[in-house]
Parts: C-alpha cells; sequence; structure tokens
C-alpha cells in the first residue's frame, strides 16, 4: 500500500490543462478576496464559483442517471426538506419539506422516482417526479418509529431485479427490500454504525462503508452474504466506484485520507492523504468524492478545510496530487456533470446576523412547534439552525486558475506545520511557544460551563464589546464572574467552536467534533428521535486519538476529572477510570453548584495534604443552564446566582491554597446556544486567572474554545489534539512573568438560592413539559424565550439580537493574520 501525501507548491503550474480558464488568474483572484469572509473561529472562506440557496445541513447531494437532475437532502435542526434541482439550468426547481430525514437519496434508473431516507421515522419515501415536482407517493416500512432504533442511511437500488437496498446507523444493518412489494427480504447485522452502500456496475456485489468499523464490507448479492472486509481508515463515509468498476474510493473523516482499494484483489493499493500538510492532525474530515468526466481527476470535499482537494487518479497506485479548490463552510458532498462541479456546503458561506432571532411576542406559534406541528411558522431561530447550506457551482479550473484556488485555500487556513510546532507568542511569556518547553505553570483547572453568550453576562461591562439591552444576568445576578473579569482579564472577542453540548463538549476536550457527531446531534436536536451523541456516549462519535485526558496519559501529565465525561460515579470513558471523583455530582440540575465545589473541595484538600494535586483538573459546573420557569425549581436568578458563586468559592479556595502560586484557571462555556449577542451567536463568556495572569485587562484578541485548549496544552507540554488547536491564538496576550499572588475573594450571592418559581404563567406551564435530565433535551428555541420571560417579566419582549457576519477582511486584519 501506497500513502500518497497531498502537498502543493502553489506557485507552480500543474502537467493537466482542464478547461480553459474563464477569468485570468487576477481578476480570479481580486474576486476570491473580495469574498472572503472570516469565520468565528478565525478561519477564512473565499468560495469559488456561482451558488444557489439550500435548506439546513445538506448532507448528500444524488445525481439523475441522464445527469437532468440533482436532488439535495437537508438533515439539520431546523426544516428538513428535500430539493429538486435543474443541472442544465442551474435551478432549483421545487422544495418539500420532510418531516424527518437523513443522508439517503437515490433516483430510479428511469428517472421517474427519488427515494429518501426518512430518518428516525424509520422508512424509506418514495417521491414521483412530476413537471418538475417532487410528489410523495409511497412509503418503505423498515419498522416501528422512534425510539425503536433503525435510522436508515445509505441507498442503493437495482431497478433491474427491483430491488432495493439500505444500510442503517442505529440497528447498525443491511435491509434487502422487494420493491414490487415493498417486503423486507433479508435483515442483515453489520456490528458497526453503516454511512452508504454501493452497487458495482454488474450489480453483484454490494459495498457498504461500516462509518464506526473503520472497513469496507463486500455483500455478494446473489449468495446473500458478507464476502468479504476491507480495512480502510477511521470513520469511512462516501464511496465512489470508477465506471468499470474496477477501483473503489473511501473517503476517511478521522484520517484526512482516501483509501483506493483495487476490487479485484479487494485490498487498499493506496492511500491518498487529502490535508495541506504531510502528516496534519485530525481536522480536514474527508468526506465526498466525485470522479471528473474522463475519470482522470478525483474531487475530495475536506469538511473541515473549506475546501476541495484535487487527485490525478489517472493510473489508480500512482496518484498524483494537483491543488485546492475553496468552497464554503464544511462541504459535504460532490457531484460532477460535464465540466462543472457541484459542492453541498453544509454550513453556507458565513456565521451571519440573526435578524430573526428570539422574539416572544408570538410564543403560540413556538408552543405550538414544540408540541410537534411542524407546519406552524417558526418565530425563533437559534444558533443550531442559522447555518444555512449552500450549492456551490463552479468550472473545472485550468492550471492558472487552480494554483489561484491552491493560494486562497492556503491562506484562509491558519493551519500549518510550522504553527503546529511553534505557537505565537512572546519570548519569556509563562506560556510556551514550543511543545515541551518548561512553563512556570504546574497545575492547570479547567472549568467548563453550560450554554451562555456574552452579551447575556458581561454585555454589562463597560470595558467591552457588549449590549447592555441583551444582559440578563448582569453583576446583580453573577458578582464573581464580573469580578474575575475586572480583577484579572476581560475577554469580550472569545467564541465557542461548538454550536449545542452534544458537540460542545467534544470540542472542549478535543478541540474538534467528528463527522459523526456534526451529522448526528441536529437530528435529535430537532425533536426527530436520536439520543445524545457527544460526552463520549458513543465510541463512533469519539475522536482517533482521543480527548486531552489521553493525550495528558500519553506525555506522563497526571489528570482528573470532576463532572465532565463522568457521569452517575462512572467514567465515560476508559482514559478516565481511575481518575475522577466517585462522588462529584455530574450533570444534574438537582444538585447545586455550591454543592459541586464543595465535593471538589473535599477530595482537593485530601490531595494537597499529600502533595498529590494532578497537573490538568476538568471541572464541570452547569447549572448555569437553569430550569426556564418550572414550578417549584429553583428560578433562572437563583441557578445562575449558585453557578457563579461556586466559581467565586472555587477561586478563592484555590488562590488560598499552597499551589495558588504554580497554577492557573480556564473557564469556559461549552457552547453558547441559549441567548442573543450582538456580534455573534458564537460569542461566549471565558475567564482566565492566576498568579501568572495580567491583573485589571482587557483583551481583545480574537480567541477560541481551541484557543483555551492550545495554550492548556502548551503549559502542559502536550501537542495539538487537531488542525484547530494547532491553528489557533495561544492566550498568551492574558499572562505576564510579573507575578501577583494576590488571593481571590469570593462575593455572596445577592438573591435568594432558595427561591422557587410559584407563579403559573405560560411560560411556567410549558417550562413543565421540558426534560432537564440532561442538557440540551429542552427545544432551546423555546428555552430562550422563558429565560427571558423570567427575568425581564411574562409580558416582555425580547430585542432582536443583532449579529455580524465576520465578512469582508480589511488590511489591517490580514496583516494580524500573519502576527
Amino acid at each position: 500500500m501506497i500513502k500518497r501525501t497531498l502537498v502543493v507548491l502553489i506557485a507552480s503550474a500543474c502537467s493537466i490543462t482542464v478547461i480553459k480558464a474563464q477569468q485570468s488568474p487576477k481578476s480570479l483572484e481580486e474576486r476570491l478576496s473580495k469574498v472572503r469572509v472570516r469565520l468565528p473561529n478565525g478561519w477564512h472562506l473565499s468560495p469559488a464559483g456561482r451558488s444557489l440557496p439550500l435548506g439546513d445541513l445538506p448532507l448528500n447531494l444524488a445525481l439523475s442517471p441522464s445527469k437532468k437532475w440533482l436532488a439535495v437532502t437537508n438533515n439539520g435542526q431546523s426544516v428538513q426538506s428535500l430539493q429538486l434541482i435543474n443541472a442544465k439550468a442551474e435551478k432549483i426547481v421545487d422544495n418539500v419539506v420532510i418531516p424527518k430525514s437523513w443522508y439517503g437519496l437515490k433516483f430510479s434508473s428511469d428517472e421517474k422516482f427519488l427515494y429518501a431516507s426518512g430518518g428516525n421515522d424509520n422508512w424509506i419515501l418514495q417521491y414521483a417526479i412530476e413537471n418538475n415536482r417532487l410528489r410523495l407517493t409511497d412509503s418503505i416500512v423498515l419498522g416501528k418509529k422512534w425510539p425503536v432504533k433503525i435510522s436508515p442511511a445509505g441507498i442503493d437500488i437495482d431497478d433491474a431485479a427491483k430491488r432495493m437496498y439500505v444500510v442503517t446507523k442505529e440497528n447498525n444493518s443491511l435491509y434487502v427490500i422487494d420493491l414490487r412489494t415493498k417486503a423486507i427480504t433479508q435483515q442483515l447485522a453489520l456490528g458497526k454504525e453503516a454511512y452508504t452502500c454501493l452497487l458495482s456496475p454488474n450489480k453483484r456485489e454490494l459495498y457498504i462503508s461500516l462509518w464506526g468499523g473503520d472497513k469496507v464490507l463486500v455483500f455478494d448479492t446473489k449468495e446473500n452474504r458478507i464476502i468479504s472486509e476491507i480495512a480502510v481508515g477511521d470513520n469511512p463515509n462516501e464511496l465512489l466506484l470508477n465506471k468499470k468498476g474496477t477501483f473503489l474510493f473511501v473517503a476517511n473523516a478521522n484520517d484526512n485520507s482516501v483509501s483506493v482499494i483495487d476490487i479485484k484483489r479487494r485490498v487498499v493499493v493506496e492511500v491518498l492523504n487529502t490535508a495541506l500538510y504531510p502528516d496534519a492532525p485530525a481536522g480536514s474530515t474527508t468526506n465526498g468524492l466525485a470522479l471528473s468526466q474522463s475519470e482522470k481527476q478525483l474531487y475530495v470535499a475536506n469538511a473541515d478545510n473549506n475546501c476541495l482537494a484535487i487527485f490525478d487518479v489517472a493510473v489508480p497506485g500512482r496518484s498524483s496530487s494537483k491543488g485546492f479548490i475553496p468552497v464554503g463552510w464544511y462541504p459535504t458532498n460532490i457531484k460532477v456533470v460535464g465540466k462543472k462541479i457541484w459542492v453541498t456546503n453544509g454550513k453556507g458561506f458565513s456565521s451571519f446576523a440573526n435578524p430573526n432571532g428570539p422574539n416572544p411576542a408570538r410564543p403560540q406559534q413556538n408552543v405550538a412547534r414544540h408540541q410537534g406541528d411542524t407546519n406552524a411558522p417558526k418565530a425563533v431561530e437559534y444558533i443550531a439552525g442559522l447555518l444555512k447550506g449552500t450549492l456551490s457551482i463552479l468550472d473545472e479550473p485550468d492550471d492558472a486558475s487552480l494554483a489561484v484556488y491552491s493560494k486562497a485555500v492556503y491562506k484562509n487556513t491558519p493551519y500549518s506545520k510550522d504553527s503546529e510546532l511553534v505557537a505565537q507568542g512572546e519570548a519569556g511569556n509563562p506560556i510556551p511557544m514550543k511543545v515541551g518547553e518548561k512553563s512556570p505553570i504546574k497545575h492547570v483547572f479547567y472549568i467548563i460551563k453550560e450554554n451562555r453568550t456574552y452579551d447575556q453576562v458581561l454585555g454589562d461591562m463597560p470595558q467591552g464589546n457588549g449590549d447592555t439591552s441583551l444582559v440578563l444576568f448582569g453583576e446583580h445576578i453573577t458578582p464573581n464572574q464580573h469580578k474575575l473579569a475586572r480583577e484579572f482579564v476581560l475577554l469580550d472577542n472569545f467564541y465557542v467552536d461548538g454550536e449545542v453540548s452534544a458537540d460542545g463538549h467534544n470540542w472542549s476536550t478535543s478541540a474538534h467534533a467528528t463527522d459523526f457527531l456534526e451529522k448526528d446531534w441536529p437530528t435529535s436536536y430537532g425533536g426527530r428521535g436520536g439520543s445524545y451523541p457527544g460526552e463520549g456516549k458513543r465510541e463512533i462519535a469519539n475522536p482517533k486519538k482521543g480527548f486531552i485526558w489521553d493525550y495528558a496519559k500519553r506525555a506522563g501529565v497526571s489528570y482528573r476529572t470532576y463532572g465532565e465525561f463522568a457521569d452517575e460515579g462512572k467514567a465515560n470513558i476508559p482514559v478516565l477510570e481511575g481518575h475522577f471523583c466517585p462522588y462529584y455530582s455530574g450533570y444534574n440540575l438537582q444538585v447545586r453548584d455550591t454543592t459541586r465545589f464543595n465535593q471538589w473541595q473535599r477530595e482537593f484538600d485530601s490531595l494537597v495534604a499529600v502533595g498529590a494535586v494532578p497537573q490538568l483538573n476538568t471541572l464541570r459546573f452547569s447549572n448555569n443552564h437553569t430550569e426556564g420557569l418550572r414550578k417549584g425549581r429553583p428560578t433562572p436568578f437563583a441557578h445562575v446566582a449558585d453557578n457563579d458563586w461556586a466559581v467565586g468559592l472555587f477561586m478563592e479556595h484555590l488562590s488560598k491554597s499552597p499551589i495558588w502560586k504554580e497554577s492557573v484557571v480556564f473557564i469556559v462555556e461549552d457552547d453558547a446556544q441559549n441567548g442573543p449577542d450582538h456580534v455573534d451567536a458564537h460569542r461566549t463568556t471565558a475567564f482566565v486567572a492566576g498568579p501568572f495572569v495580567k491583573r485589571n485587562f482587557v483583551d481583545h484578541t480574537m480567541y477560541s474554545t481551541s484557543s483555551m485548549l492550545r495554550t492548556i496544552e502548551l503549559i502542559l507540554g502536550l501537542p495539538p489534539m487537531s488542525q484547530y488547536d494547532a491553528a489557533a491564538t495561544p492566550m498568551w496576550r492574558s499572562f505576564t512573568v510579573l507575578t501577583d499572588a494576590t488571593s481571590f475573594k469570593s462575593l455572596p450571592a445577592n438573591i435568594d438560592l432558595n427561591k422557587r418559581n410559584e407563579v403559573n404563567t405560560a411560560s411556567a406551564r410549558l417550562s413543565e413539559t421540558f426534560d432537564f435530565s440532561k442538557e440540551d433535551r429542552v427545544p432551546d428555541l423555546i428555552f430562550s424565550q422563558v429565560i427571558w420571560k423570567a427575568v425581564k417579566g411574562e409580558e416582555s419582549v425580547m430585542p432582536v439580537p443583532r449579529r455580524s457576519a465576520f465578512v469582508k477582511v480589511t488590511k489591517e486584519e490580514d496583516a494580524e493574520d500573519n502576527d
């Protein structure tokens, strides 16, 4: 097996001309510069070509046999839909809402029908294509609806044999269906989650990508059994055959790679590394494949690099890299029609403004949607539904255009091997610039909280960029957090990398979210069935090389967790076995955070007494999530004040301990989904404190979750876990060599922590229907309004959030990119 690395010298010319450039290199470069946008994670986009608007999280793009039609399935948290596109006219001709869907999409050979996965309704829906429209005509039932676990994913069809093949991601099976009778003729257990399936040209073999099993299975359609298993990379998803059916290309999301399989020998003959640099850590997220019309070029979607990688595959086994094309945010699928490349961008072109933000003036619409009426007008959008997909359409580039495109991709990508090995910083700063360099800080305390935006909490601090009209839990409710920001560092330009808790906790502990996590959580968050996949609860969602605790273990760094990835007295992942406090309460809104502080204090004092405090300590203080207006439970004020006091008590106790002089505390929200912010939906509260942290300082530097993790890694001598923390700006500007070990004095809560919700309002009655047993089981777009009413009054109207788009980059910002 040969591994081919994609390294591009962007100034050089490529050897094969595909099509004459439609723009001169100079005009193309100018055009890309004009459309360039900055994302809240610090990366940039400059999408090539033209575009069409799509729905929420497009995952699959199907092409009809004649190439007349394209179809898109949108599988996000908000409205799920199917779109039919006339390929020649580049026009969307129909858009139909589908209650539940997920990835599976296939045209019949005669193009009379389009089949789509019905998600956790556990059926395949059949749409007739009539007069440029999709009309639902039938369904193929695999089993009872959720909570029965099936969840159809990839689909393929043998029209001549009237047979459909469906693979699933919940009961991990292959279903064989007789299309004449709609009956299931065979169900075969696959052992792990499947992503898609693909028939050979002669229909004798069915190839199955085992998403959770790191292999491709070969199913014999005549013998009705698995006849071969081929090991590939981590999280294999998309499959692609050449026309002859002699080579199979497999996208491996967590390996930044494509496996090329010789079908006759059933062996991998080469692995194409799709990352921008050799030996890059996880973070390209390879998940889409297409061959050019000549089949000499392979196009690969790098979801997390926001680009296409191109390989010359004219001689499989001897492939070579050609370059990159910039597309939108999180590309998920590719198709080629003639000389046109079509790309679905899962998150569109920007983290854009939210003019239709939470508005309690229309509560009945929200109640209707919460009760299952998907036709009710959508009055509220929140972060999980903000990022609308797009369809990029671009002409195959010639050598000169590809050189310009490649240059743009490298410019948009802050990750490089240099940044991975040597971080930004300054000589003598407590934050080292190289992995392994010594830091005077010996103990890191990393506290993860729940779901708040910057403006909700710190928008009243005049030193920062806040909007006082959006403040819900200001200084009267959160005096300790305000004191921390005032006495140490105020961070008013800090953004979470995740969207919700399901991916947010993984981002907070591994600087990445796998493609399974990114594609799976919107289903359950949209109330369409499914289970919570994050925080180590499901193996397929975990990064290949583990979380920060795994990196600490490999480096010989001592570690312990308190409630983070440890629930109900047990560890969620193997690396935490024996490294968690057994009596510390995990996520449970019945337990106060001040109680959690006492639980931590008890063990901490015993560890201090024997000189055994770990170097890395992760804690969870989660009650700022609140329970809305649920009658008889603490008010939102009480919950947030309890959380704030726990932070203050923690800081005071640690700062009076003998290890304070060598310690640092980082505090961040796992996500910022629960409320408005006038800058961006991803902006959140973050704090850093310790003797080596600056005092009375405002740090306006643009930071992210990955920035905080990179800072922790550099202190502890750990390498980056992904391309995101490798590229992130460490928080060195908040640190100083002039230490100040003055202890922190906590402030008591200003309100009664025993205060309960008592008034039987409409919001209180709605809160009674919420499930608070696990974070984010409550529909957050409704929950945001309940919180606002609790603070501002039942009749109050929440101001419309004003969120920036991180749009055109100035010369000054370009200079900052190169700092």
